[in-house]
């Protein structure tokens, strides 16, 4: 009787066209996909920990979080949302002073499992993993030091936590499947299903204004390369490229066909960033590749609009509050 009342209301008040769609062709397929290289980072740690032998995994394993960051509700709100993964931006360089106090100390408990599984986000993530790979004072520390350990430690609570976002999503995502439901206290209608999916998507792209542009860029007068994401590594370039592909795929399930405005604009700003050769971004000091940098923002800019506006029509929600707000 249960599923046969749950039924009837969810056929009296029938999920927006995308909501599914999305759910099964991108938040759970991409998941999946991050908890497999996950996976395959911490087992690469635990056979050679070194530089050399892990930046492969890292690379993979980032490309994977990148295509899911964006999705900052439900398993990954009980995690601790996004900066459990990736403490960024790091506006006051805990990263570095608490990952130079954990080697100094050596405290054997911090590398346990359990152990590293407290400490603070400061030192878990990408962007921990990041400095202990490509900071050359911490990455030419040999095997079987402290500083192995450490390297460990970090990408197999990575590995635990993608896989606990892909073991948790199923059941979020059958709240969002079964929004207006009776006994469905997350979603109390089917137009909040579609609000949360959609307030996800407005905020990665403004997101990726706001932080991964906005931040290297600063002023004219006063650029800040060594501010864009992840740029020790290269992946500056790379992560916008890896987040729009992931946003792009995501609006077109969601519209249902509905929107192409927004896949145009989509297209171009891809088109835009595949043109420019800045892995780090560093181009912000030089002022001809600067304003190729700052025309980014402003196709950044349109789509966010557009998007905001068409999928808004289309699904008839507004944007409401995201754990990447405001960071």
């Amino acid at each position: 009787m249960r599923q046969l009342a749950a039924a009837l209301a969810l056929l009296a008040a029938p999920l927006h066209a995308g909501v599914p769609e999305a759910i099964d062709g991108h938040i759970l397929p991409r998941h999946a996909a991050f908890a497999e290289a996950a996976a395959a980072l911490d087992a690469a740690a635990q056979a050679d920990c070194t530089a050399d032998g892990l930046k492969p995994s890292y690379h993979a394993a980032f490309d994977a979080w990148i295509g899911v960051q964006h999705l900052a509700l439900g398993p990954l709100q009980e995690i601790g949302g996004p900066l459990a993964l990736q403490f960024w931006p790091d506006t006051k360089g805990f990263t570095a002073r608490q990952l130079a106090m954990a080697l100094k100390s050596e405290a054997p408990e911090t590398v346990t499992r359990e152990g590293f599984a407290g400490q603070s986000v400061a030192v878990q993530g990408f962007m921990a993993l990041e400095r202990m790979l490509y900071d050359e004072a911490l990455s030419a520390y040999p095997a079987e030091t402290y500083a192995c350990a450490l390297t460990r430690a970090i990408a197999h609570d990575i590995a635990t936590k993608a896989a606990t976002l892909a073991a948790d999503w199923p059941a979020t995502a059958e709240a969002l499947r079964s929004a207006g439901a009776p006994g469905n206290a997350t979603y109390l209608a089917p137009a909040e299903a579609a609000q949360a999916l959609f307030t996800a998507l407005i905020a990665g792209i403004e997101y990726n204004d706001d932080a991964r542009l906005a931040r290297p860029l600063g002023s004219f007068d006063k650029p800040r390369p060594t501010l864009a994401e992840a740029w020790r590594s290269g992946r500056s370039q790379r992560n916008l490229a890896l987040s729009l592909a992931a946003l792009e795929e995501f609006a077109a399930l969601l519209a249902d066909g509905a929107a192409p405005e927004t896949r145009k604009l989509f297209e171009s700003t891809q088109a835009w960033l595949a043109g420019l050769d800045e892995p780090r971004l560093a181009g912000v000091s030089e002022p001809t590749a600067r304003m190729g940098i700052e025309s980014l923002a402003s196709y950044l800019s349109a789509l966010k609009e557009t998007a905001a506006a068409e999928l808004g029509a289309h699904l008839d929600v507004g944007q409401g509050f995201n754990a990447l707000d405001g960071d």
